[in-house]
């Protein structure tokens, strides 16, 4: 039974309603993506040491117009950022982005140094450039286990089925299709993780395809002053590995990095107990 108080809402911004849930108990962890989808993934005994808001992008959120080139800008998406921050009535915090919303958090960061205290990126490359991801593809082609390739050409044939079905939900069925490159477990099924989650496609289109491929890590590691940490699974094949983050590190700025060894794409809901014990270490 769940024993924490829980405060929904949204507020409204060009055209978007950004959703919010705030769940949990302490100081604020700001958790940017989908305030549906990312509660899932985060355990109830971490809403005992920290009050977790999560809110969503415009690639989340219900729009009430067509989606337009700066609606997926790192710019407006810091914008929605803090007008949701001023709307909460947040002053200092600290930030966490998942996946590709890791680079929305760094990118908060470092153009909000007043409001971030200290920064958590999951399951982030340093870009979705051709260079990291092509590196990505090799440890999949030499490392990845047999059984792992033949669940993933199997999903691969029912995501084509979805897709074509229901291509306005094409990034959902992407990744549920992808289990064998996302879970350490390669048969874990998703799918309720995703229930009632809505998705923008353009938006998410232009973030994945363009905006995370021509991210700039070393500008970001160089100018972010907050403390930052890195968490990556050791069996994430979705994303640029931990290692490719190594070359780009500032001599004067050493993130801390954690390597969750029986994880792929979600260590913080497939190891939860070792990654709130590094959270909060962390954080603390």
């Amino acid at each position: 039974m769940e024993n924490y108080h829980i405060v929904q809402g949204c507020i409204h911004r060009d055209g978007y309603t950004l959703g919010y849930s705030i769940e949990g108990e302490g100081e604020p962890l700001l958790i940017i993506g989908s305030h549906v989808f990312y509660p899932r993934t985060f355990s109830a005994g971490l809403r005992s040491k920290r009050k977790l808001i999560f809110i969503d992008h415009r690639g989340f959120a219900q729009a009430g117009r067509r989606a337009e080139a700066r609606d997926c800008s790192l710019e407006t998406i810091t914008g929605d950022i803090s007008a949701m921050c001023s709307a909460l009535g947040l002053s200092r915090l600290d930030v966490l982005g998942h996946s590709g919303h890791g680079y929305m958090a760094l990118e908060f960061a470092r153009r909000r140094p007043d409001l971030v205290r200290k920064t958590v990126v999951v399951a982030t490359g340093p870009s979705h450039s051709p260079e990291h991801m092509a590196y990505g593809e090799r440890i999949w082609n030499m490392l990845a286990a047999p059984d792992r390739k033949h669940r993933l050409a199997h999903d691969l044939a029912r995501m084509a089925a979805k897709i074509e079905a229901e291509p306005q939900k094409r990034f959902i069925w992407m990744c549920l299709g992808l289990a064998a490159r996302s879970w350490f477990d390669p048969c874990f099924d998703a799918s309720e993780l995703w229930q009632g989650v809505h998705v923008n496609m353009p938006v998410f289109d232009s973030l994945w395809g363009e905006v995370f491929r021509d991210f700039d890590p070393v500008a970001a590691l160089q100018e972010i002053q907050a403390p930052l940490l890195i968490c990556m699974g050791r069996h994430d094949h979705l994303v640029a590995p931990l290692e490719t983050w190594l070359p780009l590190i500032p001599a004067n700025r050493q993130p801390a990095f954690a390597l969750f060894e029986r994880s792929g794409h979600a260590p913080q809901l497939e190891e939860a107990e070792l990654f709130d014990e590094t959270l909060l270490n962390f954080l603390a």
